[in-house]
């Protein structure tokens, strides 16, 4: 396994839309492990490929408490959402150090295969359900901030340039 690099908003690439994963083999099964393992040190509670500049459909996501529940969406979609809206503050690993309020579907159903090509559903609400959705749109190109005003856009875009020039 190995640590992978995490891209930064506002980097072009993560707007980049994923396409379908073709076929589940061993280097998805390797793609999965190093997202895992990097999400695990970040540390974060879901990576998109798309992130790690991979632009296929793969989604890791872990929100229990001991960080050993890890959840593997591979082609994921939506396949039922409820109507009732949440709030909730959301972060990212891709603009660190920035959270703010997303609203979102209370709940999903999202149907993927895992690390083996199998098809599986989950049933989602919590933060399982806000991290889904957040996962799945990085698949679509979009960063949560995205969702913010244009003028906090701009100034998330300034800081985060700001942070890449002290590097």
């Amino acid at each position: 396994m190995a640590l992978l690099n995490i891209l930064h908003y506002p980097d072009k690439r993560l707007h980049k839309i994923a396409k379908p994963v073709e076929v589940v083999n061993d280097r998805i099964r390797k793609l999965v492990a190093d997202m895992a393992e990097t999400m695990y040190a970040a540390p974060g509670v879901g990576l998109a490929a798309t992130q790690v500049d991979v632009h296929e459909r793969v989604v890791v996501i872990d929100v229990s408490d001991s960080h050993d529940e890890l959840l593997v969406f591979i082609n994921p979609e939506i396949v039922w959402a409820s109507n009732e809206r949440e709030v909730h503050e959301e972060g990212c690993l891709s603009v660190p150090g920035i959270y703010d309020e997303v609203e979102r579907a209370e709940k999903v159903r999202v149907r993927a295969l895992n690390e083996k090509g199998e098809t599986w559903e989950v049933d989602c609400e919590g933060l399982l359900a806000v991290c889904i959705q957040h996962e799945m749109d990085h698949l679509m190109g979009k960063v949560f901030v995205e969702y913010l005003s244009s003028l906090k856009q701009t100034r998330i875009k300034n800081k985060m340039k700001k942070l890449e020039r002290a590097m």
